[in-house]
């Protein structure tokens, strides 16, 4: 697929990983529409394709279906990126709202259909893998795609609603009604991430000297943390090289435990801050990391920012663009909300 001149739209593209994906597709000579409620996204994560009269920028309400169909008015790809979510503090304790993404993916998948796109990339996640695969911390467990199936037993009403969104893109491409691939983020982080997330929260955290540093969980929590320009490379690969609605993991596979990121950002950041661990917080799984060889066979893509040179990438941006006063002031409520804290 050639992006020069492709006219294709990003939803939720003012957000964290939406932004991201609208920069590169643009350097690729894509025609990009944003469509964004601005919930979480802001106008500045967009601010040089602003500035520079690169992207259309529509602030609308997806789950209203004009606003759906305008979106979509002459668009030959979609990423479907839009969704109510955040980090694990958002999902466990806003149920309700994350249950429209159930309403908001049929929308966008018929609309797409509708109006003849030619093909849509869905964003789901690693929420979709079944819950007791990933009780043991200790246990060598790495997901492969394949064990999504019945039984299903998604993370709460966020991994659902993504899982009966990766279901219904299926059926539209087996039908020959749509093209599209879905791609399974795992736990993405870099520079314009959210508080609610877990590595800027815990940036965050270092940047205002909480003493003691708070961390959720036992802190033995592991995660394959994805630094932001792979998710969005995985994204466009994807685009170019699936059609058939199937599913890959987008993930690196290191194994890094809560504890160790807090580690190597106290060491980074030259802090001396004692930590306390409060398992009465949301924590998620405790074992969460993906195989990513399916990605590699299918379209070539391998992460390649290992997690200490990402993780410092985002320290240095966070510290660098925000004011430890305010960030100390708003970070209770941007740990649970969609929101982030001005930088």
């Amino acid at each position: 697929m050639k992006w020069e001149g492709r006219r294709v739209l990003v939803t939720g593209g003012a957000s964290f990983i939406g932004s991201h994906l609208t920069e590169a597709l643009i350097a690729r000579g894509a025609r990009v529409r944003v469509a964004d409620n601005m919930s979480s996204g802001t106008r500045d994560n967009l601010e040089g394709p602003l500035r520079a009269g690169t992207v259309e920028l529509l602030e609308v309400n997806l789950l209203d279906s004009r606003s759906a169909e305008e979106a979509m008015k002459n668009i030959e790809v979609v990423f479907h990126l839009a969704a109510d979510h955040g980090g694990r503090g958002y999902i466990d304790l806003h149920q309700v709202n994350c249950s429209t993404n159930l309403v908001l993916d049929g929308q966008i998948f018929r609309t797409a259909a509708r109006l003849g796109v030619e093909k849509v990339v869905f964003a789901s996640s690693g929420c979709v893998y079944p819950n007791h695969l990933q009780t043991d911390a200790e246990e060598e467990i790495y997901l492969t795609e394949d064990l999504v199936k019945p039984p299903f037993d998604a993370d709460n009403l966020y991994g659902w609603a993504k899982l009966m969104g990766e279901l219904v893109l299926r059926a539209y491409c087996q039908e020959n009604k749509l093209k599209g691939a879905s791609l399974r983020y795992f736990t993405a982080y870099g520079p314009r991430c959210p508080e609610s997330h877990a590595v800027t929260a815990m940036i965050a955290r270092a940047l205002v000297n909480q003493n003691p540093f708070v961390v959720w969980g036992t802190g033995q929590q592991v995660r394959n943390w994805t630094y932001v320009s792979d998710v969005v490379e995985a994204s466009i690969a994807a685009a170019e090289r699936i059609d058939d609605g199937r599913a890959i993991n987008v993930g690196t596979m290191e194994r890094i435990k809560v504890v160790e990121a807090v580690q190597h950002i106290l060491r980074y950041t030259g802090k001396d801050l004692p930590l306390v661990f409060d398992p009465s917080k949301p924590t998620g799984p405790y074992n969460r990391v993906c195989d990513n060889s399916l990605a590699a066979d299918l379209v070539g893509w391998k992460p390649l920012v290992p997690f200490a040179r990402g993780l410092e990438r985002t320290i240095d941006w966070y510290f660098e663009t925000h004011d430890a006063g305010q960030v100390a002031r708003e970070l209770p409520r941007a740990l649970t909300e969609r929101t982030h804290v001005p930088g």
